[in-house]
């Protein structure tokens, strides 16, 4: 013999079907008396009984979402309680982790001799597994503390408010970079004519003489131009795609320039290099892991410039 259930009865079975038992009952109830009673309405208006059930019951919407309301049960992955604190670590997270492992690994490659397509593959495949591994972990640490109910004692006042940012246009800006780059010319100069490391009697240099004057030339041309990018961006009073390009160019020319001449050898002068490493027992292997960590180094400054002048060109055009 088969039972025919009613609409009602149907809707009410889903919806308490996911709630405890104890809890079940009374749901059942309230539900019964609440459609009754709609239905009833309804019908005195006019409507059909078969019609206005089936009004009442769509009205409700889908019984999942009904039975999560008597269970207090979240139907999301992380509400707006934790949802900023979510979105701010995860954004933090993902610019660092994946950057940091992308550098240790290509560091690894470059020791053990691996060809440049095989330190881009192991990049780019390290740098995808890290970004799913942080996403993952980040939000299930937050799918459990949404789930659990758990409170982290933060509570928002406006001492929190952040103090606006400068764009990298200010006075001070350029000053600093102004100082910063006659400093760096100063030293090379110093460098060249005086020896910059001590060695217990005349100091020596530590870049290469042999790169005098063309080497040099197209060194000091390079940071010259930095100071006239740092110049132009005060005169505009903010960062543009321009100059963001200048700033490019120029931090892609100084890292082909200095990472070129250490891979030939010819960034160092050998005789600071026989003096401090080698003549204190430092091997070949040993030397080639310092030279690998130093272009990596090079590379990652002139990386951080770009991504800085860029990030300064958009938080410029949303001022």
């Amino acid at each position: 013999m088969t039972t025919t259930f009613t609409l009602t009865e149907r809707y009410i079975s889903a919806t308490i079907r996911s709630l405890r038992p104890d809890a079940q009952a009374d749901v059942r109830a309230e539900l019964e008396a609440s459609i009754a009673d709609a239905i009833e309405a309804r019908v005195e208006q006019g409507e059909v009984p078969e019609s206005a059930e089936r009004a009442v019951l769509t009205e409700l919407g889908d019984p999942g979402i009904l039975a999560a309301g008597y269970a207090d049960r979240p139907l999301y992955l992380i509400g707006p309680r934790f949802y900023l604190t979510w979105w701010r670590l995860l954004k933090l997270l993902l610019i660092i982790v994946p950057v940091c492992a992308a550098f240790g690994v290509a560091i690894a490659k470059l020791i053990e001799g691996a060809t440049i397509g095989e330190v881009i593959g192991a990049i780019v495949a390290v740098t995808l597994s890290v970004v799913v591994h942080v996403c993952f972990w980040v939000t299930l640490v937050f799918v459990v503390l949404e789930r659990t109910g758990a409170d982290t004692g933060e509570k928002w006042d406006v001492d929190q408010l952040p103090t606006p940012t400068e764009n990298g246009a200010a006075r001070s800006d350029m000053i600093a970079s102004l100082v910063f780059v006659g400093i760096l010319i100063g030293a090379v100069l110093w460098d060249a004519t005086r020896g910059f490391f001590p060695t217990g009697a005349d100091p020596i240099p530590v870049l290469n003489p042999e790169l005098w004057p063309w080497g040099m030339t197209l060194l000091f041309g390079i940071m010259i131009a930095d100071a006239l990018l740092a110049v132009a961006v005060y005169v505009r009073r903010r960062w543009t795609a321009g100059l963001a390009v200048v700033n490019t160019a120029l931090s892609i020319a100084f890292g082909v320039w200095a990472v070129a001449l250490l891979v030939q050898g010819e960034l160092l002068n050998p005789e600071f290099v026989q003096f401090v490493f080698v003549d204190n027992g430092v091997e070949g292997d040993t030397l080639r892991v310092l030279a690998v960590v130093t272009g990596v180094g090079i590379v990652a400054v002139q990386v951080w410039a770009i991504i800085d002048g860029w990030m300064k060109t958009w938080r410029a055009r949303r001022v």
